[in-house]
């Protein structure tokens, strides 16, 4: 599936909500489905920042796609990073790198979070395309 297509499916997801109290939940369970990192990449060069709470990342390429996992320790961040990791794993540096974010914004997402976690997704996202990057520059 390309990153459009589970754009539109997350937007469609937040549009059957009728007001953000539904949403943040559904974010939360988004967060306890999140496949868990490996313990051993639970290590301060893996951790986000810019991120309010901590937030660990990995990716590795596996078939020509990057592949991601995360954790949190803030439940709601778990849920953001769980929708970036839907939308970018599995996707091509070329793809990650050309891809862009208006989703957020259409599922109102950045609007309704406090500045600094604002900024923490900002920075997830930048840590997507920064690794996406690197891949795609080693090959």
């Amino acid at each position: 599936m390309t990153i459009k297509a589970i754009q539109e499916e997350i937007v469609d997801e937040f549009s059957m909500f009728e007001d953000w109290m539904q949403r943040y939940e559904y974010i939360i369970e988004l967060g306890k489905s999140l496949p868990l990192i490996e313990e051993q990449y639970k290590k301060d060069e893996n951790i986000i920042k810019g991120c309010q709470s901590k937030v660990w990342l990995y990716a590795e390429e596996k078939d020509g796609n990057i592949v991601f996992t995360a954790d949190s320790d803030a439940i709601l961040t778990k849920g953001i990073i769980a929708i970036l990791i839907r939308t970018f794993s599995n996707q091509s540096a070329q793809a990650i790198l050309e891809a862009n974010t208006d989703f957020i914004d259409e599922i109102g997402l950045k609007e309704h979070l406090s500045p600094t976690r604002a900024n923490g997704l900002v920075s997830m996202i930048k840590q997507i395309k920064m690794y996406a990057l690197a891949f795609q520059s080693k090959n």
